[in-house]
């Protein structure tokens, strides 16, 4: 097979024969790869490793060849095997037993497919894969460079997870990663509840196990400003962790001595390097900790008071997780130090100096530590006022941009797929430093210092805005943005970030860190960058900008409506033309194949976050999020359109078609609260004006009819406001019940009982068929936005769903009490697993029910009991599809402590309501349910 010149055809049987033949493969491919080893490496100036790999015949792959195999897997995504590494390691062990292998291995999944295996679920499980990897170098001496590859292909895999995930695959026992993954994984944790939520109701519950797992070896504490922005789930699991680094610096003050020491017999310059085998062989781990820390104290801020070649020789033997120990603890002993220094009247510029021209020589000069782990260690002491400042002069140092700078211009256009130049191979000490590098003989393809501060710098920028560093925040993106245009998760960076932080960010800052993106290639909405440079942010935006925003999550996310709509009218030829050609996103101009499904781009042009469909929906979450406007005021603007969608849409469509079908004009109670939305406005019940959308062809653009676009723009607004920050939800509670409470009919004490029945039962159609009838009304719409927005939200943010009922009551009428059981009624089965907010939701529906027909209730009208006979049966199931944790089913039963709750509230209602509760009553004198089910009186709680 010529891999180079592959179609379509040859790469599909190559895709069925790695699943019916993976070994031979697996051969096929690695000989593939290696096949123009020798004359690539021969080409390069490393003649030494080239006499080594020929002489013991290990021919290494061709830049070129390895390439292009990743150019494969990227532009065709299932083609060769997808479960990349999984097949490697289990169908051949004896690959990845050469070093040679399993660095080209971890670079191309680090610095090419990343985003290939999120784009398929695959993240979770290389990770694992990984763990192991590290598990077993993490004591090895001397493995550096394996280990600190796949430690940093392990902090890019966290970072790009968007959903909960377990530190353990079998989910016991202490977590096998490194310290600084250990860190990392608590901070991405905090990112992912605030910004995303727990999804599942088991993953709330496992969190302070996963958390004792994470710390179980770990003595980590975070500063009171990281810990503020934390959700509250973790912050509370947290907060009783003790800080033990006073007691860390006491261990160093006790070692101190034999520590300088033997630091003094290792290091100074004249010293024997003999020496160097006796310090590794005799000394102790609780002293070996403590050798950098040493070195730092005899230096003095002068590099040339120590020998450096003995001490890179002994890091070198150190295992990886010793050298990070020597790191994060020589970072304390400094801080401590220059506080000592500041103390005795040093001043504090000079203590700076000599800190960072300390830290430079091990970084820089002698290139004896990762850089990457020595900042990581700095930014984790945020809570020391001079921490971040060394990280700042670290990050400024020449040394450090010129390095940045040359990576840039050897990597070519950050698009590799697109590169069509000659590949060229960076020599291994000059990609990696001498640290890293040492004995290795296996040139690097991709890896590079500069690469490996990609995941680093997004964390860098979390704690300077954390420490409201603002300013410096946004000169370092500017500086490093060219760096970043290589992070393959710049697009989650951006979005994340503006969500964590919300409501904390100037706008300067916001826009610099929206220009970490290619804002060319995001389908950002027309005006926005005039939104955001407004001169007058309190104008919140016109209501046009937010209907277009909807609109293109309509024709782009939501799934489209087919050919059975009532209506007919998507039958229509020229309908489903427009709705084509709608679907389609901008031309993007960049070469390749252009994905064969409609309104889609080939995963490699948009691997992050890896499909249109996600493209468009997180791109409107950006947008929203970077409005210079509040919260309330997007929220109003959002639900204001959905409560007046239908009139808008018929002034569209009139305005289109040149007519009025008479729809909406002053429609009065009781034959119908139509005339779209009308009852939300007041006593004055006329069509209303509708300021700031432009509804000049608006229904026109999306393709669909105005009835069905209606449904879908709420469906739409439903589905955005759930992407967005809690801040959003609660402003949405508090809205979505001003409108309810405020309508006309329902405070309208003259109305009979008949009129808001009639009311009601328009009030609550089904959106769907009332818009095909015209009688939508405020509170239908309302409803069926909070519906939308409830089936989209993860299980945590349910929580506070209830804000609702607690500002809807007290009810005092049927009709209100009708309208917060068709509210809240959804999430009874959708709480099914999650038993504690069950139980909450049910008692404030069964608080709301007293409030109308308790004992001592204040209903103006007397109402009869038969008429909520259908909310008893409700109840009844959704009692019963929660004790079964799923479908009801015959052999179904509620659980003993939910009809002890029903039981408890019926006391308080009137006896003819009671007899309609009586077969939910534990109590075996009164019900024929748990008479005929008498173990579940045993245990009545």
């Amino acid at each position: 097979m010529d891999y180079m010149n592959m179609d379509e055809r040859s790469i599909g049987m190559f895709w069925v024969v790695t699943y019916t033949m993976a070994q031979p493969a697996c051969e096929t491919v690695m000989s593939w790869l290696t096949s123009g080893g020798v004359v690539d490496l021969l080409q390069g100036t490393n003649q030494q490793s080239t006499e080594r790999f020929v002489g013991t015949r290990e021919v290494i792959p061709s830049i070129a060849m390895v390439e292009t195999y990743s150019r494969l897997l990227l532009i065709a995504p299932h083609s060769l095997f997808r479960s990349h590494f999984n097949h490697l390691v289990q169908r051949s062990p004896s690959l990845l037993s050469k070093p040679g292998v399993t660095l080209l291995v971890l670079e191309i999944l680090n610095y090419r497919l990343l985003p290939l295996y999120r784009y398929q679920g695959k993240t979770k499980a290389l990770m694992y894969d990984v763990t192991k990897i590290i598990s077993a170098l993490k004591g090895k001496r001397g493995d550096h460079r394996v280990f600190r590859l796949a430690e940093n292909l392990c902090l890019n895999l966290i970072f790009s997870l968007r959903d909960f995930f377990l530190v353990k695959r079998e989910g016991k026992g202490p977590t096998e990663f490194t310290e600084t993954l250990n860190r990392v994984t608590v901070i991405t944790l905090a990112i992912l509840i605030k910004t995303r939520g727990i999804a599942d109701a088991d993953h709330l519950l496992y969190l302070q196990n996963m958390l004792e797992q994470i710390m179980a070896t770990s003595q980590h504490t975070w500063s009171e400003k990281t810990l503020r922005h934390f959700p509250s789930v973790l912050r509370e699991a947290l907060s009783g962790r003790l800080d033990k680094r006073a007691v860390a610096i006491q261990a160093w003050q006790q070692a101190e001595t034999t520590v300088i020491h033997q630091c003094t017999q290792l290091l100074s310059p004249s010293a024997d390097p003999s020496y160097v085998m006796t310090y590794i062989s005799h000394s102790f781990p609780q002293h070996r900790q403590y050798l950098c820390a040493g070195a730092l104290i005899l230096m003095h801020g002068h590099a040339e008071n120590i020998n450096s070649g003995n001490l890179g020789r002994v890091l070198r033997e150190f295992s990886p997780e010793e050298v990070t120990s020597n790191i994060y603890t020589m970072v304390d002993v400094m801080l401590h130090h220059m506080q000592i220094e500041l103390q005795q009247g040093h001043s504090l510029q000079d203590l700076m100096l000599k800190a960072c021209a300390s830290l430079a020589f091990f970084v820089w000069t002698n290139e004896l530590l990762p850089l990457d782990i020595l900042l990581l260690a700095l930014i984790d002491r945020d809570d020391d006022p001079h921490a971040l400042r060394i990280v700042i002069s670290l990050l400024d140092r020449q040394e450090l941009q010129q390095r940045v700078k040359l990576f840039c211009l050897t990597r070519g256009h950050h698009e590799h797929w697109l590169y069509s130049g000659i590949f060229k191979r960076v020599e291994l000490q000059k990609a990696l430093g001498n640290h890293l590098s040492w004995k290795d003989r296996n040139p690097v393809f991709f890896d590079d210092i500069a690469a490996r501060l990609l995941p680093v710098i997004p964390l860098i920028i979390y704690r300077l805005i954390e420490n409201d560093a603002m300013d410096t925040a946004e000169r370092l993106l500017a500086v490093y943005s060219p760096l970043l245009a290589y992070y393959p998760l710049r697009f989650t960076f951006v979005h994340d970030i503006l969500a964590y932080f919300y409501g904390h960010l100037p706008g300067n800052l916001i826009v610099r860190i929206l220009n970490v993106l290619d804002i060319s290639k995001i389908p950002f909405s027309e005006s926005f960058p005039q939104q955001i440079s407004s001169s007058n942010p309190v104008m919140c935006p016109p209501l046009d900008y937010f209907t277009t925003l909807l609109l293109g999550i309509v024709n782009n996310v939501i799934p489209p409506l087919h050919n059975n709509s009532k209506s007919g009218s998507m039958g229509d030829a020229s309908n489903n033309a427009l709705r084509s050609a709608q679907n389609k996103p901008p031309a993007v101009s960049q070469s390749g194949p252009a994905n064969a499904s409609e309104g889609q781009k080939a995963f490699y042009q948009i691997q992050d976050p890896g499909t249109y469909t996600q493209l468009v929906l997180e791109t409107a979450v950006i947008e929203i999020l970077s409005l210079p406007v509040s919260a309330s005021q997007i929220v109003q603007s959002l639900v204001q359109i959905v409560v007046n969608i239908q009139p808008t849409l018929i002034q569209s469509s009139n305005a289109l078609h040149g007519g009025s079908n008479g729809v909406g004009q002053g429609s009065v109670l009781p034959t119908s609260p139509s005339g779209g939305s009308t009852d939300s406005l007041g006593a004055s019940r006329s069509t209303p004006s509708v300021s700031g959308i432009n509804t000049s062809n608006f229904a026109s653009r999306s393709g669909y009819t105005c009835q069905q676009l209606s449904c879908l723009l709420i469906q739409a607004c439903g589905l955005l406001l759930a992407q967005l920050p809690s801040d959003f939800h609660s402003q949405l509670y508090l809205e979505t019940t001003r409108i309810i409470k405020e309508n006309w009919w329902l405070t309208d004490g003259k109305r009979s009982l008949g009129e808001i029945d009639s009311a009601v039962g328009y009030a609550l159609l089904d959106p769907t068929w009332a818009a095909q009838d015209n009688t939508s009304t405020a509170i239908g719409n309302v409803v069926a936005l909070l519906h939308s927005f409830f089936s989209n939200l993860p299980q945590e943010w349910l929580e506070g769903t209830n804000v609702i009922v607690k500002q809807l009551r007290p009810v005092t009428s049927v009709a209100m009490l009708r309208i917060a059981f068709r509210i809240m009624g959804p999430l009874l089965p959708k709480l099914a697993n999650a038993h504690a907010l069950f139980n909450k939701t049910l008692s404030l529906l069964l608080s709301m029910l007293v409030d109308v027909f308790g004992k001592n209730s204040q209903t103006s009208v007397a109402v009869d009991a038969s008429e909520i006979a259908d909310l008893i049966d409700f109840l009844h199931h959704a009692l019963h599809y929660e004790g079964q944790g799923g479908p009801v089913q015959a052999s179904s039963k509620p659980r003993p402590e939910v009809l002890a709750l029903i039981g408890r509230a019926s006391e308080s209602l009137r006896p003819d309501i009671q007899h309609l509760l009586s077969h939910l009553n534990p109590d075996v004198n009164s019900s024929v349910y748990a008479a005929s089910h008498p173990k579940l009186v045993q245990n009545p709680a």
